[in-house]
C-alpha cells in the first residue's frame, strides 16, 4: 500500500464510506488539470465540488471528464491571477 491508500482508506474508516468508491486516479487527474490549466487553488475547491455533485448523484468519472473538458477551454488570460499570491 502506498500512503495515499493508507490516508484514503483511514479517512473513508472515519467517515463511514466505502472504499471501493472513492475514484482516487479521477480526482488526482481532475485537481491536475484544474491546477495546472486554471488555477492551483481551484484544484481542491473543484474536488470538493465534484464530491458534492457525486453526492447529488452525479456519475464520478463522467462528472470529473465534464470539469477536466471545462478546465481545458478556459481562456489562457483567466489562468494567472496577479492578485492571487498563490498563482503561478
Amino acid at each position: 500500500m502506498t500512503v495515499m491508500d493508507d490516508w484514503v482508506t483511514a479517512v473513508c474508516a472515519e467517515l463511514d464510506l466505502d472504499r471501493a468508491a472513492v475514484p482516487v486516479p479521477v480526482v488526482l487527474d481532475l485537481a491536475r488539470d484544474v491546477a495546472h490549466q486554471v488555477l492551483r487553488p481551484g484544484a481542491p475547491v473543484t474536488a470538493y465540488l465534484l464530491g458534492l455533485a457525486v453526492g447529488r448523484g452525479a456519475e464520478p468519472a463522467d462528472a470529473a471528464a465534464r470539469l477536466s473538458a471545462l478546465a481545458g477551454t478556459w481562456p489562457i488570460g483567466l489562468a494567472a491571477d496577479p492578485a492571487d499570491p498563490a498563482a503561478p
